[in-house]
């Protein structure tokens, strides 16, 4: 991750990290109305939420290799205890999904400027 060459702005990840927090409560809200059926488009929801708030506790997010190495500890985790979820398995996939597209993201840094709820 020290070979790119963008700039790393702490407080665009920071804001990223803070409205993908809003967007995954929101998301784990409408699925709650769906009831059942959205069991795993809740789980996912919490787990992105999870991962995000544990991206940004702390001062991880102040420079590229610290924001790694967190990024690299949560992923080597066993399991990850999130209350109120459905399933304990498809939550673990969904936040390791989650770290690794973050970790995507922080090695081109070019990802960060798009804080839009839905994301491709």
């Amino acid at each position: 991750m020290a070979g790119t060459t963008a700039v790393w702005d702490e407080a665009r990840v920071r804001l990223w990290l803070d409205r993908r927090i809003a967007a995954a409560r929101l998301d784990q809200a409408a699925a709650d109305r769906r009831g059942y059926a959205a069991q795993d488009d809740y789980d996912a929801a919490a787990a992105e939420e999870w991962a995000c708030r544990a991206l940004h506790a702390g001062d991880h997010a102040g420079d590229r290799a610290t924001f790694a190495a967190r990024i690299k500890t949560l992923l080597a985790q066993d399991d990850y205890r999130i209350a109120g979820v459905h399933d304990d398995r498809r939550v673990d996939r969904h936040v390791r999904a989650t770290l690794r597209k973050v970790a995507r993201l922080a090695k081109g840094d070019d990802g960060f400027a798009n804080t839009l709820r839905y994301q491709g």
